[in-house]
C-alpha cells in the first residue's frame, strides 16, 4: 500500500469506529423494538437518549457533574503533586525509600477502592472523602512512575553533571524530572481514569451528589435507562479528557 494511502487509512480510523458504533446501536435498537430485549434490564438506545436529554434539559445533571469533577480533578492534582515529590525523595534518599516503598507496594497490591468506606467514616459523606480516594489511587501510580523512572536514568549523565559541579537540585531539575516527564505524561491518561474511579466509587458508597450517587439511585430503583445514560455521560467526559491529555502529551513532549 502506498504511503499516502496508508496515512489516509490511519487518519480515517475514527470514521470507521464511528460507523461501527452506529451500526451496533442500530442493531440494538432494532432488536429492542422487536421485543427481543426486556426494557427493564436493557432499554433501547432511543430510550437511553431520551433519559439523557431529560437529565440535561431540566438541569438535574449539572450539580452532579460539578461534584464528580471537583472530587476527581482535586484528587488528580493532589495525587500528581504528592506522587512526584515522594517519588523523587524516595529515589534520591535511600532511607526514605526504605520507608515509602513497602507502604506504596502494599497500597498498590491492595484494591484501594476498599478504603472508600473508611474515608467516609473519617471524612464524612462530603467531597473530602471522594478527593481522598482519588488522591490515593493517583498518588501511588505517580509515585512508582517517578521512582522507577529516576532509578533507570542513565548513570553516565548523572556522573557528568556531578563532575561539572552540579548539586542534587541540579540533578533533579535538569536530569531526573526531564527524564521522567515522558513517563508521567504517558501515565496521565491512566491517572485520569483512576481519579474518576475514586470519585465515582466514593459517591457510590455514600454521597448526596455526584454521578456515582446517581448510579446508586438508578440501581436502587431498577432504572436501567438512567444507569446507561449516566454511564454514557461518564464515558463522554473521560474520553474528552483523554483527548485533551493526549494533545497535551504530544505538545509537551515534542522535543523528546
Amino acid at each position: 500500500m502506498p504511503e499516502k494511502l496508508r496515512d489516509n487509512w490511519v487518519r480515517q480510523a475514527w470514521l470507521r469506529q464511528l460507523f461501527a458504533l452506529v451500526v451496533l446501536l442500530a442493531i440494538w435498537e432494532a432488536i429492542g423494538r422487536a421485543g427481543m430485549l426486556n426494557p427493564l434490564y436493557l432499554p433501547t438506545p432511543s430510550r437511553i437518549g431520551a433519559t439523557l436529554f431529560e437529565l440535561f434539559a431540566d438541569g438535574r445533571i449539572w450539580p452532579h457533574l460539578e461534584a464528580t469533577f471537583s472530587a476527581a480533578l482535586g484528587g488528580l492534582a493532589l495525587g500528581i503533586a504528592v506522587g512526584i515529590v515522594l517519588g523523587v525523595a524516595a529515589a534520591l534518599v535511600p532511607f526514605l525509600a526504605e520507608l515509602l516503598e513497602p507502604v506504596m507496594t502494599v497500597l498498590n497490591a491492595v484494591p484501594r477502592v476498599i478504603l472508600a468506606p473508611l474515608f467516609v467514616i473519617w471524612l464524612g459523606i462530603g467531597i473530602a472523602s471522594k478527593i481522598a480516594l482519588s488522591f490515593i489511587l493517583v498518588a501511588v501510580l505517580i509515585f512508582f512512575t517517578v521512582f522507577t523512572g529516576i532509578r533507570q536514568v542513565d548513570r553516565r549523565i548523572v556522573e557528568r553533571v556531578i563532575t561539572l559541579g552540579g548539586d542534587r537540585w541540579a540533578l533533579v531539575r535538569h536530569v531526573y524530572l526531564p527524564s521522567v516527564a515522558a513517563w508521567i505524561l504517558s501515565n496521565l491518561k491512566i491517572a485520569v481514569g483512576f481519579a474518576f474511579t475514586g470519585a465515582l466509587v466514593g459517591e457510590f458508597v455514600a454521597a448526596t451528589h455526584g454521578l456515582g450517587y446517581l448510579l446508586s439511585f438508578a440501581q436502587s430503583t431498577y432504572n436501567a435507562a438512567l444507569m446507561f445514560a449516566i454511564i454514557a455521560v461518564i464515558l463522554a467526559v473521560v474520553l474528552l479528557i483523554f483527548i485533551v491529555a493526549g494533545r497535551l502529551e504530544k505538545y509537551l513532549l515534542r522535543w523528546y
